[in-house]
């Protein structure tokens, strides 16, 4: 969310960009789950994907994801389950163990001082066993006749290998955690066991990425991505500051080396530095999915990125 919009503006965009990427043959659709942060609205994923799978009829709309250990595994079996009920085989359920905020705002959520990310194997598979049916005598009302495809997220070896011992679909983020992509990924596949849910690996590799009509533009438009993250890991989140803002910044040599390392990651540029981008990452990680990030404050910039990666990556 930019400092030039309100929340309820962002959430209206997000809703006029999952109609848009619907037609032009986008596959998936997720939200994140963060807290005390006033650049991201999406503080309740389930609200917000039943708003989502409303405005679209063949676009998976999911989670990417539910912060696990800020819920009680009944509430999102419920949640997701009535979701799942209402748009059936059209909802995904992506679990992340992180709070995706501080310690006190995680402690706000849960009310409780047990904030272990160590037990979330447990607690996820007391979600699981409630989607399917029923845990400790207790049902999960409604129950979808099917139940959301489940995804574990991560950013490092951990849920990598839960995943794959599990026999689970795994979604990683390259966005912010790039050097640990191809070591987790082959966590994940050398891990795997074969389960109900999936015979082989699926993984899906989660990049940032602004495409633009030039290189230019493109940096222009990230530029804000940049500062934002530049504040958030100094303890400082905000909103997302606009082009203007991100260009005005006094930066230090330091302030610029930081963002440097961060966004190094990230695909930013014209069609043609998109392409090869995209195609090394690609060739690189494997993924049987590539998820695209976009984190730009203007609704019509954003869109038009979507569609010029959607034109680079079919012309391959």
């Amino acid at each position: 969310m930019s400092s030039d919009t309100t929340p309820g503006a962002a959430l209206r965009a997000s809703i006029d960009l999952a109609r848009a990427v619907e037609r032009l043959g986008y596959h998936r659709l997720w939200v994140a789950e963060h807290h005390n942060m006033p650049g991201i609205a999406s503080s309740s994923p389930p609200v917000l994907i039943a708003h989502l799978a409303e405005a679209t009829s063949t676009l998976r709309i999911g989670s990417g994801g539910v912060m696990l250990p800020n819920h009680a595994p009944l509430v999102v079996a419920e949640q997701f389950g009535m979701l799942e009920a209402l748009h059936p085989g059209r909802i995904d359920l992506g679990i992340g163990r992180a709070p995706g905020t501080d310690q006190a705002t995680a402690y706000a959520l849960r009310r409780s001082a047990d904030l272990n990310v160590e037990d979330f194997p447990r607690h996820l598979a007391e979600l699981r066993a409630f989607l399917g049916g029923s845990s400790f005598g207790i049902r999960a009302v409604p129950a979808a006749e099917n139940p959301p495809e489940v995804w574990l997220l991560g950013s490092s070896g951990y849920s990598a290998q839960l995943a794959g011992a599990l026999g689970l679909p795994f979604a990683f983020a390259h966005h912010f955690s790039a050097r640990f992509t191809e070591p987790a990924l082959e966590l994940y596949r050398s891990t795997f066991q074969p389960s109900e849910t999936l015979s082989r690996p699926h993984a899906m590799v989660t990049a940032a990425v602004v495409c633009a009509d030039t290189d230019e533009e493109a940096e222009r438009l990230a530029a804000p991505m940049g500062l934002s993250m530049l504040r958030l890991r100094g303890g400082m989140p905000g909103l997302l500051p606009t082009p203007e803002e991100a260009a005005a910044y006094p930066y230090t040599p330091q302030e610029r080396e930081a963002i440097g390392t961060i966004t190094e990651s990230h695909v930013i540029g014209g069609p043609e530095t998109v392409r090869k981008g995209l195609l090394d990452l690609i060739d690189r990680t494997q993924p049987e999915e590539l998820m695209i990030s976009t984190n730009v404050g203007d609704p019509a910039a954003r869109l038009h990125s979507h569609e010029l990666v959607k034109e680079v990556l079919r012309a391959g």
